[in-house]
């Protein structure tokens, strides 16, 4: 039986195949691994993944270089011919001619301090003032060495939370990029099976046209004899004019299956599809205790529930910070020294300090920081409860997938018995009507069920494989070869 059903498949395949040639494009035989291999590389889905990845990876770079001090060269020369404004210091005042140049340059060495929010700086800089005119002069001013240190006082470290939350969100986003790759399979295995779904209903159509036809011709026989009522040959003849129709309808949805399929691999419109597929299937079990250990590990969506609950944390602390006393201290130790010319500018320097401290204390602000406080903490006990909420929904679609993917496997082995059974007794029902053992109604209902076995079969197996590509989105593992998914993506192009 399992042979007849793989002959009526080819004639399919040969029937699209002879469609394909007719309208002159190229014909592409497809099984459901390379439907799969071909989505997640080409498919808009997956090049939004790697996009997406690759933007999360460079902000994870950026967010470690911060980390790092960096090192800057900087100038401003400007130029300055014009008239101005002065007041002299007898309290006269006068209009004066400016002519001068400037000319400076520095380097800077900065570094931020992850543990305190501060950012500490070593620079040097080098100054030259020039009086253009009749009587031209210049000047040096030099500062070899400066260190900074500026710091808040007001209790927010935002590098200390970036510390907490930038990690998450780049393993989040591998996580993610994985996940999506394995939805990607599945919807892949979808798209594929509706095309297998649409070629079955399309054989389907042409068996049965081929079946009602005999049959017809046979029973017009029998009628001009005698031997059947003249209400049996108008329901043959009503049973070939419906597989006539059902022709038209299934090669419709068979076309709309295949470019769905071809948009979905970003195909040319002019590439004709082939499916291949096997009723063969991997033969395991999944142990729920190991499954969901599995994603609570790699799933992107516990990193989320974590990361969402740092974010309402750290808007708590700023909330905090602002509320109360504020204050920013500036400290600044370095060595000056000016002169006429360069090489004096870098003797006998003096010493320079500066030590700056900016304070602010609300005293009237109607409850508004208190407010701002209050919202925070609220919002921070509602993502607590949301969290709490997901990680029970969470669990419970692990165990329900798992659930549901170790009975497929028993129904798709039902689906396929069912069918074979339902095509003997077709076979059977046809040829007792064909001897005058059976009436016309055992008959149409001998054909509904082989059709809706047949359906039913397709159906199954696009269940099988959808919930095992699911399986694998949740937890990033194959169970089939007991060993992690690793998903490869380049970038940093």
């Amino acid at each position: 039986m399992r042979q007849l059903i793989k002959i009526s498949l080819l004639l399919v395949l040969l029937n699209v195949s002879a469609a394909g040639n007719a309208a002159g494009g190229d014909t592409v035989r497809l099984t459901m691994s390379q439907v799969i291999r071909m989505a997640q590389e080409s498919s808009p889905q997956a090049v939004q993944a790697r996009n997406t990845f690759e933007s999360a990876w460079l902000s994870y770079r950026s967010y470690k270089a911060s980390m790092l001090p960096t090192l800057s060269l900087s100038s401003s020369p400007s130029l300055n011919r014009s008239t101005n404004y002065v007041t002299l210091p007898d309290g006269s005042e006068l209009f004066a001619r400016s002519n001068s140049m400037r000319n400076n340059v520095s380097i800077d060495l900065t570094q931020n301090v992850w543990f305190t929010g501060g950012t500490i700086s070593l620079s040097g800089n080098l100054s030259r003032s020039d009086q253009l005119g009749d009587y031209p002069t210049h000047s040096y001013y030099s500062q070899p060495l400066q260190l900074s240190f500026s710091q808040s006082l007001n209790g927010y470290n935002s590098f200390k939370w970036s510390r907490k939350t930038e990690p998450i969100e780049y393993r989040r986003a591998r996580k993610q990029y994985a996940e999506t790759m394995e939805l990607v399979a599945s919807q892949a295995a979808m798209v594929f099976f509706n095309l297998v779904s649409a070629q079955t209903e399309l054989e389907i159509a042409q068996l049965n046209h081929a079946a009602t036809d005999t049959l017809y011709t046979y029973g017009l026989g029998r009628y001009n004899i005698g031997t059947i009522t003249e209400n049996e040959l108008l329901q043959l003849e009503l049973n070939k004019l419906n597989s006539e129709t059902s022709i038209m309808s299934s090669q419709m949805s068979f076309d709309d299956a295949v470019d769905q399929l071809r948009n979905f691999l970003n195909l040319t419109s002019g590439t004709q599809i082939e499916v291949v597929t096997t009723d063969s299937i991997p033969h395991f079990t999944v142990p729920l205790d190991q499954a969901m250990e599995l994603a609570r590990q790699n799933s992107p969506d516990i990193e989320s529930l974590e990361l969402s609950r740092l974010n309402s944390e750290s808007n708590l602390a700023y909330a905090k910070s602002q509320a109360g006393f504020k204050a920013s201290i500036y400290m600044r130790l370095g060595l000056a020294q000016t002169a006429d010319e360069l090489p004096e500018s870098f003797r006998n320097l003096n010493d320079e300090q500066s030590v700056s401290v900016s304070i602010s204390i609300p005293i009237l602000d109607w409850g508004r920081a208190r407010g701002r406080v209050k919202i925070a903490q609220n919002n921070l006990e509602l993502t607590r409860m949301h969290i709490e909420q997901n990680e029970v929904s969470f669990e419970k679609m692990v165990t329900r997938t798992v659930s549901q993917f170790n009975m497929q496997e028993r129904q798709v082995d039902i689906a396929r018995r069912t069918m074979q059974t339902a095509q003997h007794r077709y076979e059977v029902a046809r040829h007792l009507y064909v001897s005058g053992s059976s009436t016309i109604l055992d008959l149409n209902s001998a054909i509904t069920a082989k059709d809706s076995a047949y359906r039913g079969y397709v159906s199954a197996l696009s269940r099988y494989w959808q919930l095992y590509y699911t399986i694998r989105s949740l937890t990033a593992f194959d169970f089939n070869n007991n060993e992690l998914i690793e998903q490869q993506v380049e970038y940093g192009r």
